[in-house]
């Protein structure tokens, strides 16, 4: 199963220079990947922009000063290097051209003006607002949200969604640890038909719904892309397509008729996360929603529960947004936690009740609250899912309400103490694969081969009375190879010891004949 990320950082530098050769033939991209940098990374960038000649590493030095800014100077370029923007070549640093000049015509509106999306030449007949592209987006992600907590608010995701639950490890089924050695296709057809059993939430998925939305819409984007090639796609283009979204403006509509097979392709799949939006399959144009246009811009994305929204109602959005901002300027939450293990959540989102439910026994729902009480069987029942006290005890945390933010510790000790308790209790017995060896003939081979086991390091479990001993997956070929050695020389001995005695029984009747004839 491909490994599962969250950084787009942590994805570039990973891909080879000539796929930023081609990457950066693109204003749109130079420019997005300019704004994913940190500060001190964008003023080198400005401060090398016009600098038409190699920079001595020495004279770089000089820009910043001795210790912590020397450090913090050789981390930008680390970084920068890594993105194939600079080169160091003896001791000068040397700007990529391409993405030199592809950036300079970003910032002076030089080059290829599509490369940030083709604008429609006709006005469209079923324009869409701002209101209702927060609502749809809320509603096409939200619906991923509550299908992975196990709800059934709204639809269930498409094959797509399906596909990058199951491959990213965000969810996981009956039997889907064949997974692995699937085509995309096969697995994203098979999970559609629940072959795997009914899906439930992983490790990985429990963290995935902490984080904030452009993490999540990053985290699915980046399992996109370890998927494109198998879906025979061109990577460099969805990339393209992924930081051209990034540059689009929220609430206008772009026209679909240049775009690349792949990109009209990934058009498709995009449609069902909420990041764009097309009235009809095939359609010529197409809107961003919050989701895309926020890719690259670094500020969170504020989406509320669509069973809020109003789409005819531009201004209840936008009190929700400041509702939102300012919740989180102060540092509200909405969870109240007793010592006796009662919890009190000041929410009607669907979607918060589902999250609590995971490890919350859930027992009384009012208007604007939901009561429940932690429990030793719920704080179980999410141990099995694969979820960690530790992610429990950091969600609680991250939505404790304003009134328990006045003492410190946040949460009761003697709740998150019994969470972590509980879970070392789970932990105290743990399966792990293993060879069981018994029926040893001679207590002595038992006592060679644990000696040997031993010496290796693989024993799990040993019991000398009954000469039994359990072995790791990693030492069963050398403790198997050792006994088949034991039993290989008991057998020798043994011929030889049958083929002493037929000798001696021959010469005793050698001897018994001699006897009689004399």
């Amino acid at each position: 199963m491909s490994k599962f990320q969250t950084s787009i950082h942590e994805y570039l530098e990973t891909l080879p220079e000539h796929t930023f050769n081609r990457l950066y033939q693109k204003p749109a991209t130079c420019l997005a990947i300019f704004r994913l940098l940190p500060p001190l990374g964008k003023q080198i960038i400005m401060s090398c922009l016009y600098v038409d000649r190699p920079i001595p590493v020495n004279e770089m030095k000089l820009w910043f000063k001795d210790g912590a800014g020397s450090i913090k100077q050789m981390e930008a370029m680390t970084r920068l290097k890594a993105l194939h923007i600079f080169t160091d070549q003896h001791n000068n640093y040397r700007m990529n051209p391409t993405f030199l000049q592809e950036f300079r015509n970003a910032l002076t509106g030089g080059g290829n003006s599509e490369s940030f999306g083709l604008a429609t030449s006709t006005p469209d007949k079923h324009h869409v607002d701002i209101a209702f592209l927060d609502d749809y987006a809320t509603k096409q992600w939200e619906a991923i949200l509550h299908f992975m907590v196990g709800t059934t608010e709204g639809k269930p995701p498409c094959k797509g969604v399906l596909n990058l639950l199951g491959r990213s490890g965000l969810m996981t089924g009956g039997s889907n640890a064949q997974a692995e050695n699937m085509d995309a296709r096969e697995f994203a057809s098979q999970m559609a038909r629940q072959d795997f059993g009914v899906p439930t939430i992983t490790n990985k998925g429990f963290q995935f719904l902490l984080q904030d939305i452009n993490t999540q819409v990053w985290a699915f984007l980046l399992q996109y892309l370890n998927m494109a090639e198998s879906l025979n796609m061109d990577l460099v283009e969805v990339l393209t397509f992924f930081f051209q979204l990034g540059s689009l403006e929220l609430g206008n509509d772009y026209s679909s008729e240049k775009l690349t097979p792949s990109q009209t392709h990934l058009l498709e799949d995009l449609k069902a996360y909420g990041i764009v939006y097309q009235r009809k399959r095939g359609s010529r144009r197409y809107y961003p929603t919050r989701l895309a246009t926020t890719l690259t811009s670094g500020t969170p994305v504020m989406l509320g529960s669509h069973s809020h929204a109003n789409k005819n109602n531009a201004a209840v959005a936008a009190a929700a947004a400041r509702k939102s901002d300012e919740e989180e300027e102060d540092g509200h939450g909405f969870i109240v936690i007793e010592t006796n293990y009662r919890v009190y959540a000041y929410t009607d989102s669907p979607l918060q009740i589902a999250v609590l439910n995971l490890f919350v026994h859930l027992r009384d729902r009012f208007p604007n609250m939901v009561t429940g009480v932690i429990t030793r069987d719920s704080i179980r029942r999410a141990l099995s899912n694969g979820i960690t006290a530790e992610q429990i005890i950091t969600y609680l945390s991250a939505h404790a309400h304003a009134q328990m933010r006045k003492h410190s510790p946040v949460l009761p000790l003697t709740v998150v103490d019994q969470i972590r308790l509980w879970e070392i209790e789970k932990n105290r017995l743990r399966a792990a694969p293993s060879w069981n060896y018994s029926q040893f003939n001679r207590q002595q081979d038992f006592e060679s081969t644990l000696e040997y086991a031993s010496e290796l390091g693989v024993v799990q479990w040993s019991d000398s009375k009954r000469k039994m001993l359990c072995i790791t997956n990693e030492g069963h070929q050398p403790v198997g190879a050792y006994v088949r050695k034991l039993i290989a020389k008991h057998k020798e001995q043994q011929a030889q010891q049958s083929q002493q005695q037929h000798q001696h029984q021959q010469q005793q009747h050698h001897h018994h004949t001699t006897s009689v004839h004399s």
